[in-house]
């Protein structure tokens, strides 16, 4: 139950959920000839659009979550690579084989770093939600694309149940008992990198930050700055922005629940 309403109830805390619960408010409040009140949550849902969809808010929200644990040299060796799930699309038709979502760059960068002879084992965490649309655990699909990408069946260790971050965390660490790990590099995407190095950190695994998949560079602030056609196309709402708004909204909102949880 707490896994299924910490997927509800947060949707109506981001600004598109917000803005139709506004909407609805706005709509009862006209059914109820009270049109002027309508005007508050009409304008606070046109506020959400227009703020979650700015260049500027998004790009600083973003960047606050990815450049907190940005390496500062190269990554040393460790007995392991963690890759954290969430970033595959299970092989069902009309895929022809197991595909990779915006957060695939973590399966592809975990492989990268074994291959660079980072770790002398690979860890796989993460299983598949079954009313999501379930399917086998996205701990053998990453397998399979690491393997393609030279990573041998050997080196691979797996952990198939976990359905959140804690969950991968709590797994993981069964894994490093039961095999003799003592040190990890911890691969997810940056945005991702905070609550999840606390959560490793807390359950006290020796993790080292090793993040992908960013949504921001140094290049992306400076052209916030730019010439004036750039300035007010930041300005304007876009469905890109909104959806990175989102998701770093969702990691701030996850901060909080899973510290009041008492996983951090």
């Amino acid at each position: 139950m707490f896994l299924f309403l910490s997927k509800l109830l947060p949707l109506f805390l981001y600004p598109l959920g917000l803005t139709c619960l506004l909407l609805v408010v706005a709509l009862v409040l006209i059914g109820r000839r009270r049109s002027r009140l309508a005007m508050l949550p009409i304008t606070l849902g046109l506020l959400l659009l227009l703020a979650g969809g700015n260049g500027w808010v998004s790009e600083w929200l973003v960047r606050s979550l990815e450049f907190q644990h940005i390496p500062s040299a190269k990554l040393p060796q460790a007995d392991a690579i963690v890759v954290l799930g969430g970033g595959t699309k299970p092989a069902v038709p009309p895929r022809p084989w197991v595909e990779v979502s915006e957060e695939g760059d973590r399966v592809l960068y975990g492989a990268k770093l074994y291959r660079e002879g980072k770790a002398p084992r690979v860890i796989l965490s993460g299983g598949r939600i079954e009313w999501k649309g379930g399917g086998p655990p996205e701990s053998g699909d990453m397998a399979q694309l690491v393997e393609a990408m030279g990573v041998p069946a050997s080196a691979i260790l797996q952990d198939p149940t976990s359905l959140n971050t804690y969950e991968n965390a709590v797994n993981v660490k069964q894994i490093m008992v039961a095999q003799g790990i003592r040190r990890i590099l911890l691969v997810t995407s940056a945005m991702h990198m905070p609550r999840s190095l606390l959560i490793f950190k807390h359950l006290g695994i020796d993790a080292i930050a090793a993040p992908t998949d960013f949504n921001t560079t140094e290049r992306d602030w400076q052209e916030l700055k730019g010439s004036p056609a750039a300035i007010v196309l930041n300005v304007l709402p876009e469905a890109d922005r909104f959806q990175q708004t989102t998701r770093a909204l969702k990691e701030y909102l996850g901060l909080v629940i899973y510290r009041l949880k008492g996983w951090l």
